[in-house]
């Protein structure tokens, strides 16, 4: 029969050592070595693969979005285990799920591990200055900030940890690591110093387009990397985090003083914040998952 011949793609470059990869990697070589029979069926397929790989890289997060949606509709308001404390087990017995059944790297576990630290470090700070409360009771807690907290904000560094190695994410004219590390500490810091200090939130955002405005990020969804600015990578995922604060906030884990007597939007100047701290995340994550460079014969423009 007549028609183009589509080859047989090459098998996924293996980008972490066997004993590091997690039980979706065979899946996935198995979904990227698919032969389309046409251009149709081949973008079709890419388009499937890139929502498999983003929800495969959401699970931690998007469970625990779940689970607070649910649990605001049906958890019962006596209920001897409080709300809070069911969401904090319920998040180690995932994380404990995930590493027994291997749909998760011990090294993605110790990145969670740590911004669970850093995002209850600046829980506890915040909260003592009344900027937000989580207004219902638990046993787990710190201070006044339940210690599922520090979930939410390990559910970021599980995404970009796990989107590194599912997309096999490669930059061009990455900063140094010396110049990004420099960065995240500004940034952490400016989180705490702002209340006693001039607010260098712009200065930060200007020294993040400098740094980061010159690099390229190429994404593997299925044969060929593609490439997108990186900035731009950026703002997507704040605004993702954004709309999962409202969503959070209305599900009543943590409200704002304007939202005591009913809940409201997230203002929007919270994407800001969202976009710096992400930055963090994203700059811790590349001390385990070293930035490379994309092969040149192996990406296309978008």
């Amino acid at each position: 029969m007549g028609g183009n011949v589509y080859p047989q793609p090459s098998p996924s470059p293996p980008t972490m050592l066997a004993y590091t990869k997690s039980r979706f990697h065979a899946v996935r070589v198995r979904f990227e070595n698919h032969v389309p029979t046409s251009p149709l069926n081949a973008r079709l397929w890419e388009f499937f693969l890139f929502t498999f790989k983003q929800a495969w890289a959401c699970l931690f997060g998007g469970t625990l979005l779940t689970l607070v949606l649910l649990t605001k509709l049906f958890y019962p308001p006596h209920a001897f285990l409080a709300r809070y404390d069911f969401l904090f087990l319920v998040a180690l017995a995932i994380q404990a799920l995930l590493l027994i059944l291997r749909m998760e790297t011990v090294r993605e576990a110790k990145i969670i591990l740590v911004f669970h630290i850093v995002g209850t470090v600046m829980e506890l700070f915040k909260t003592q200055l009344g900027f937000w409360q989580y207004p219902e009771a638990s046993f787990f807690r710190l201070g006044h900030v339940p210690l599922f907290s520090g979930f939410m904000y390990a559910s970021v560094g599980s995404f970009i940890a796990r989107i590194t190695r599912i997309f096999d994410l490669r930059f061009t004219r990455y900063p140094s690591a010396k110049a990004t590390s420099v960065l995240a500490i500004l940034i952490y810091a400016n989180f705490f110093t702002h209340h006693y200090l001039p607010d260098i939130r712009y200065l930060l955002f200007l020294f993040i387009a400098i740094l980061f405005g010159p690099t390229w990020i190429y994404y593997r969804p299925y044969q060929k990397h593609r490439r997108m600015p990186l900035l731009l990578g950026f703002c997507l995922v704040a605004l993702f985090i954004w709309l999962a604060e409202n969503i959070g906030t209305f599900a009543n884990i943590w409200v704002y003083p304007n939202q005591h007597n009913g809940w409201h939007v997230v203002h929007f100047q919270k994407f800001g914040s969202w976009l710096l701290l992400m930055i963090i995340s994203f700059i811790l994550v590349t001390l385990v998952h070293k930035p490379r460079p994309p092969v040149a014969t192996e990406y296309q423009q978008p």
